[in-house]
């Protein structure tokens, strides 16, 4: 049996990972989680469906109960979601983002080689990426500089950093860092799904805005060099995005390390993502002009080959209407 620790495992993300595991037999996974943006109730939902899934209730701030807690349960693997990830906040609170994302994960590392945990799994972003040159290209490669623009990019990135250098220095250590685009949609059993708090990911917001939870919503920018002066951004379903963390798991059984994007290799713009939605509910709900926001690039599309040709990973749900859908059906059963 497999001993798995999820930390941020009560969020949005992780909680679909657990899910993903837990249907496996082999799998014992235990939640680390403070709730600070993720939810007990979300926890609650999955035991009471698997029973091989364990709760611990710890901040990862706490390194001293973090160093004890890994030291005493020797985790065959981490699957490290937590993390503050809204961009406009990292720009208003740099601090919060660089202790909350760096140097906890930087101790969290450090307890994984104190403890002999040697497989490392880590939720990074397409925000490193910054702005990148996609002239001649169809979506970012992995290969490509990393220069983020913003700090939650520049956390993630510093991150990335010290698990690179930690694999060099520990022949054991192992990992994946995979690199989310834009997550959407909620569990295909219709179990779980995002549950978030003061929501900023638009097709959460544009499906909060169709049930009446807002009375419209924003688009934050019309002037991008884009194709309707509105972002453009590769949207993946959250099913597909946990199914390539246990892909991520499997590699590596055979392999030391890999980095990966995460998403379909194409992009909508927020103009196309409202539309989408508003066919998909039958709502002709308000949308107002706004502002850029601080941070945000005008283009992110994946260029996912990677992924796909060396973990064997088949999205099943790359459908825009298929991702609303989801996501409006669990909207509606929060209400």
């Amino acid at each position: 049996m497999k001993k798995i620790l999820i930390t941020g495992g009560a969020g949005y993300i992780g909680s679909h990972v657990v899910k993903q595991l837990a249907e496996c037999a082999d799998n014992r996974i235990t939640v680390l989680d403070n709730f600070s943006t993720g939810f007990q109730s979300t926890v609650n939902t999955l035991q009471s469906k698997y029973s091989s899934i364990d709760m611990t209730e710890l901040d990862l701030s706490h390194w001293d109960k973090v160093s004890d807690f890994m030291k005493k349960n020797r985790f065959d693997a981490v699957v490290h979601f937590a993390a503050s990830l809204i961009v406009p906040e990292s720009v208003r609170k740099p601090l919060t983002y660089y202790l909350n994302n760096t140097a906890n994960t930087a101790n969290l590392i450090k307890c994984c080689v104190e403890s002999e945990t040697n497989k490392f799994i880590f939720s990074s972003t397409a925000a490193v990426y910054g702005e990148p040159d996609l002239t001649g290209k169809a979506g970012v490669t992995e290969d490509m500089p990393l220069n983020p623009i913003n700090p939650y990019g520049r956390s993630k990135c510093f991150s990335e950093h010290v698990i690179k250098d930690t694999a060099f220095a520990y022949e054991d250590f192992r990992f994946v860092i995979l690199r989310y685009f834009n997550v959407a949609g909620a569990s295909e059993d219709g179990l779980i799904g995002q549950s978030t708090l003061n929501a900023t990911h638009l097709i959460k917001v544009a499906a909060e805005t169709v049930i009446g939870k807002r009375k419209k919503m924003s688009i934050f920018g019309t002037d991008y060099p884009t194709k309707d002066g509105t972002c453009i951004r590769d949207y993946i379903h959250v099913d597909d995005l946990a199914s390539a963390h246990l892909a991520a798991l499997d590699y590596l059984q055979e392999n030391k390390q890999g980095i990966f994007n995460c998403g379909y290799g194409h992009g909508y713009s927020v103009m196309e993502v409202i539309d989408t939605m508003k066919r998909v509910s039958g709502v002709d709900f308000l949308v107002e002009e706004a502002p850029r926001r601080e941070g945000d690039p005008a283009v992110l599309i994946s260029d996912s080959f990677k992924m796909k040709s060396m973990m064997n990973w088949v999205p099943k749900f790359d459908d825009l209407k298929y991702i609303c859908k989801t996501a409006l059906e669990w909207e509606r059963g929060l209400k």
